[in-house]
């Protein structure tokens, strides 16, 4: 399967899925967005495919999120918040063979959405991590949820508040437990793809049951932090003379008493 943003290929159980936008450093448009949503749900349809690995065009970039020049209509309503790389991870749609991501280059912000919801990383020894959310004056939230689940609280906080001034390399990745193995530049692709052709060799129903199991494990403690993301990123958005007044704007306790607790 071929798109303009994405390359798919299949050989020996294992689909290698290409972010193929390296002009813009695989930084993703709605279409691609859509498209990699759509891929995953087809796999889950394909008994031919029995692992994947995701990883990006150019050796520059793994992914750098979402296009800066993509327009993202947003509802009125402020209790609505649409993010359209929610839906580019294998397991939000549903996709429980094991998917593995391949990093060159970069790989930030928006990224973290496939790289949270890969089984396992592999990179190359130059590849680089970062969240540019906070010196954009943007909330990292699902980011910052994703990669908490994979990495100590005081590296994931490092690198979300510490924006565009904090750069992950893949040695200390590595040493931390977020990337599992190595590479030298340029190799990671090809090193992910044996590991997943072991992962396709094995029986199926073995592999995605396990998969499914080491997921439950943290679904719950996920599940309910993802539920406080939009309202998080719907305030701490607001242009500050926005968030000023919305604060100014609360009522104050005039009187002698304490304010309830509750």
């Amino acid at each position: 399967m071929t798109s303009p943003g994405v390359r798919a290929e299949t050989a020996d159980g294992v689909a290698l899925v290409t972010l193929d936008r390296p002009a813009r450093h695989n930084a993703l448009d709605l279409a691609t967005a859509a498209e990699l949503a759509a891929l995953w749900r087809e796999f889950r349809f394909d008994d031919t495919v029995r692992a994947a690995v995701v990883t990006g065009a150019g050796g520059r970039a793994f992914c750098t999120g979402i296009d800066r020049a993509a327009d993202v209509p947003q509802p009125s309503s402020p209790f609505s918040v649409d993010d359209p790389l929610l839906r580019i991870g294998p397991k939000a749609n549903d996709l429980w063979k094991p998917v593995l991501a391949a990093v060159e280059g970069m790989a930030c912000g928006g990224a973290f959405y496939l790289l949270g919801e890969a089984e396992f990383i592999i990179a190359a020894e130059d590849a680089t991590f970062f969240d540019p959310h906070t010196a954009y004056g943007m909330v990292s939230a699902y980011e910052s949820i994703l990669m908490a689940q994979r990495m100590p609280y005081g590296e994931i906080a490092r690198l979300a508040l510490m924006g565009t001034a904090e750069r992950l390399g893949a040695r200390r990745a590595h040493a931390i437990g977020l990337v599992s193995e190595l590479t030298r530049p340029g190799a990671a692709a090809q090193t992910a793809l044996r590991r997943a052709e072991v992962l396709a060799a094995q029986p199926t129903e073995a592999v995605q049951g396990t998969v499914r199991a080491l997921w439950a494990a943290k679904e719950a403690t996920r599940a309910q932090a993802l539920a406080h993301a939009p309202q998080l990123i719907a305030l701490g958005n607001l242009p500050p003379d926005r968030q000023a007044a919305l604060f100014t704007a609360r009522p104050r306790n005039t009187g002698d008493a304490p304010p309830p607790v509750r």
